[in-house]
């Protein structure tokens, strides 16, 4: 019986691994088409000169926000920065978002989250193992389109630019209160190993396993 028993939940732990590897690889690809369809959306895209000079590029397909004018939000994305010397984009780091606000909101419903990181401070900020928006760099309303000015006064002060898509419509947002942090167990699941976000963006860790490739196929596309 102790045998039988111990068989099983080998069994059993070799069936749950795979499916959770599959959960962070399936984040990766939401976070490939959310930035795509975003990007091609032509007018109602993250303007060009953004990207273009984005040291950071962090994506939460799906969040989730609830209440009534003041409310929750919780989610999970994955966050690449580029190399300063090559240029270059790291494989993704898995992030959680909690709390806080998004704009007015009634009733429940999905978000896609994009937030552009304007310099090192910021992705530094970032990729703390908790940063709370609003209390560490400075993040604001991110400009839409592809004539959008990247100078305004707000765009030269803030260190993350945020965007959100709901039902077809996206613009910049305002997040206030949020919380993000590190998900070191899907870097485990997914990379074998728990790294922290600052090992995989700034020090290359974790390799490229699938689908890694098209994640940075798409930044290199809509940043060069």
């Amino acid at each position: 019986m102790r045998k039988t028993f111990i068989m099983l939940g080998v069994c059993a732990l070799a069936v749950a691994v795979p499916r959770a590897q599959s959960d962070e690889a399936r984040r990766i690809s939401e976070a490939v088409t959310v930035l795509s369809e975003i990007m091609d959306a032509g007018d109602q895209s993250v303007p060009k000169a953004i990207m273009e000079k984005a040291e950071g590029v962090a994506v939460f397909p799906s969040l989730l926000k609830a209440g009534f004018i003041v409310g929750g939000s919780r989610g999970r994305g994955v966050l690449s920065a580029r190399d300063p010397k090559t240029g270059e984009w790291s494989s993704p780091a898995f992030l959680t978002i909690t709390g806080g606000s998004i704009g007015a909101q009634i009733g429940a419903q999905a978000v896609d989250l994009v937030l552009v990181v304007q310099n090192r401070r910021g992705l530094e900020q970032l990729v703390r193992n908790q940063f709370k928006i609003g209390a560490g760099a400075s993040v604001a309303a991110g400009p839409v389109g592809r004539d959008a000015s990247a100078s305004t006064d707000i765009q030269l002060r803030a260190q993350i630019l945020s965007y959100s898509r709901t039902r077809g419509l996206f613009a910049g947002i305002t997040l206030n209160g949020s919380t993000i942090r590190q998900d070191r167990d899907a870097n485990d699941r997914f990379y074998g190993m728990g790294y922290r976000t600052g090992q995989i963006v700034f020090d290359h860790r974790g390799g490229a396993p699938e689908p890694v490739p098209d994640w940075k196929a798409a930044l290199d596309r809509y940043s060069k």
